[in-house]
């Protein structure tokens, strides 16, 4: 018995990512499509995000322009795909502050966003530092932190101070700090409710980017191998993964990189009329299929 449907929407791309960032170290390995994604999740009377994608508009447009981002459809019409609109939205749990995951939180006016402290903290002190230390704020869009701030003044921002059980019935977030960013937070779906949960799904945020982060390139000589892309460390990075698998007895597909264009084909999917990929990875007691 699952107490959350839990779906994975595709609303934008890079069809020609280097390999080299999504998976640190192979330099000659060309590009892959990069898909962008958030995962919608129903059950126990919630409509939950994980991550609200961006906003083509201003300075998301410019980032998403700069990176190659290309098909970008917003979250009334991806979310329509099963059945939800925005404003049913009740909770969101924002992984880290890159413009792909936090930047259209002003589309869903009746959610509760939950974000790590260390998060938000870190990528304002950032902000204060002279230009030559712009890496460190690249891929964020100042405006995000704006919106952020304002959701906070309607009362609709939870801080999370490092690993917290049970945000929501059955579902935890840990604490992955100065790894792909400052506060990285990865999401754990224990969807029997069980504490001991032999149905678990961990989303994984930018911490893995594919499951071959997870697994290396060579079946017969497995590995963990960080993404490409990080303000804090590759040993976090590692570290990081190493827990998550850990937590899933080390079935690799139980923990969901939402950037992998292989989940089309791991999981029940279906493309839509706009080229976009629905994929369902599991589905509560009554709910009805979205991908057949």
């Amino acid at each position: 018995m699952s107490d959350y449907s839990i779906w994975v929407l595709e609303y934008a791309a890079v069809e020609k990512f280097p390999f080299s960032v999504m998976m640190y170290g192979p330099q000659h390995q060309g590009t892959r499509k990069l898909p962008y994604a958030y995962a919608l999740i129903k059950g126990k009377g919630e409509t939950i995000l994980i991550d609200t994608g961006y906003d083509h508009v201003n300075f998301g447009k410019t980032l998403a322009d700069m990176y190659g981002v290309s098909n970008y459809h917003g979250p009334r019409e991806v979310l329509a795909e099963c059945g939800v609109a925005p404003e049913d939205v009740t909770s969101v749990f924002v992984t880290h502050a890159h413009f792909d995951h936090m930047g259209a939180i002003e589309h869903f006016p009746n959610a509760t966003f939950y974000i790590q402290k260390r998060e938000l903290d870190q990528w304002v002190w950032a902000l204060t530092l002279d230009p030559e230390y712009r890496f460190l704020t690249g891929g964020g869009d100042p405006a995000d932190i704006v919106k952020a701030v304002k959701a906070a003044s309607e009362g609709r921002v939870v801080l999370i101070d490092g690993d917290s059980e049970d945000i929501l019935p059955g579902i935890d977030v840990h604490l992955a700090a100065d790894t792909h960013t400052y506060g990285c937070m990865y999401v754990t779906i224990r969807n029997d409710g069980a504490r001991d949960s032999a149905d678990k799904w961990i989303f994984a945020g930018d911490l893995i980017y594919t499951y071959d982060n997870l697994t290396g390139l060579d079946p017969d000589n497995p590995q963990i191998v960080p993404i490409g892309l990080a303000v804090g460390s590759q040993h976090n990075l590692i570290f990081s993964s190493a827990e998550m698998l850990k937590s899933v007895g080390g079935e690799v597909r139980r923990v969901i990189p939402v950037h992998e264009d292989k989940l089309k084909e791991t999981f029940p999917s279906r493309l839509t009329e706009a080229n976009l990929q629905v994929v369902e990875i599991a589905l509560a007691d009554g709910e009805t299929s979205k991908v057949s």
